[in-house]
């Protein structure tokens, strides 16, 4: 279907890769397969880890479980459409797909980050509190950690979600990335947006901004017992345990951050100073970088499952 048909038409949606690069595509192509393949492969073998060494059976590798489920429900998001494009294979995607694949991922981000503000309280109630950790943190409460967690991601988005069922979206439908986010949806609509607006910035403020301040509050504490211990042996032991977990948080905070201030100050600079290519860029990062890199902080650093897969490899060969 030509490009202009498709504009006119009120249900589709144009998927847009890197502006300007489009003979490129086959090239950007492989590295993005080879990305989607590593998120896809290490997400899975830290999850049968996790599933099949009953050591690691604990709070918080439960925790890290569902983070790795998450990152593979991010790239299962969002490989369909990134590939699609570079591939070549379809450029388009109705409005129905095109919001639900907003809510999954834009939901997928909340559930990411109320999980890493669970590991913070699991490293916290450890080193801060050790002697009542099995008591603070039973399986059954590690079960209610982890419900809260989705249904607020799941119901929290749902108000805007529903509202861009019902948009009026008479800009062309071009968007500037290879997946569906609320920012670009609602820069095409001629409908009201103000409640759009506003509710989801009060939603990343009360979500994203809250749980980075209470991951910051409990590392303070962290901080505060661990240099009270007078063995610099156990002060490195315990700080050691935070080092994937602190690595995760920036994976997941830096992205987001840089691709708000594209979003919402970008279009207040030249266009020669902030190409089209730099939207397109960190949204990439924002959706990949997390799921390629948090298999691989874990598998480096957390021994446990380090040693696993060690094992692992080994009896293969």
């Amino acid at each position: 279907m030509p490009a202009s048909a498709s504009i006119i038409n009120t249900s589709i949606f144009i998927l847009t890769g890197f502006p300007g690069l489009d003979h490129y595509y086959p090239w950007f192509s492989i590295p993005f397969s080879s990305i989607y393949a590593m998120v896809f492969l290490g997400n899975c073998v830290v999850l049968h880890v996790i599933r099949t060494e009953p050591s690691l059976h604990q709070p918080m590798f439960y925790f890290l479980a569902m983070l790795a489920l998450t990152d593979l429900c991010m790239g299962l998001s969002t490989v369909h459409t990134v590939l699609g494009v570079l591939w070549g294979l379809n450029q388009e995607v109705s409005r129905d797909a095109c919001i639900a694949q907003t809510y999954f991922i834009h939901g997928l981000s909340f559930i990411e980050s109320g999980v890493l503000l669970a590991m913070a309280f699991d490293r916290f109630t450890a080193i801060c509190n050790p002697l009542r950790y099995t008591s603070l943190l039973t399986n059954s409460r590690v079960i209610h950690f982890m419900v809260a967690i989705l249904m607020r991601a799941a119901l929290s988005i749902l108000p805007v979600i529903i509202r861009l069922k019902f948009f009026h979206y008479c800009r062309p439908h071009i968007l500037s990335h290879s997946f569906c986010l609320h920012q670009d949806l609602i820069r095409l609509a001629c409908s009201d947006i103000r409640f759009n607006s506003l509710y989801a910035l009060a939603l990343v403020i009360c979500t994203l901004l809250l749980d980075a301040v209470l991951i910051l509050i409990s590392y303070v504490f962290i901080l505060h017992t661990v240099l009270a211990i007078a063995s610099h042996k156990e002060r490195l032991k315990s700080l050691q345990t935070c080092v994937s977990h602190i690595c995760a948080v920036l994976v997941f905070y830096i992205p987001i951050i840089g691709l708000t201030m594209v979003h919402r100050f970008g279009k207040h600079l030249s266009p020669s100073h902030l190409s089209p290519v730099v939207h397109v860029l960190m949204g990439n990062i924002y959706i990949l970088f997390p799921p390629l890199m948090n298999p691989i902080i874990y598998s480096v650093k957390t021994q446990q499952i380090r040693s696993r897969i060690q094992r692992w490899f080994t009896k293969q060969n």
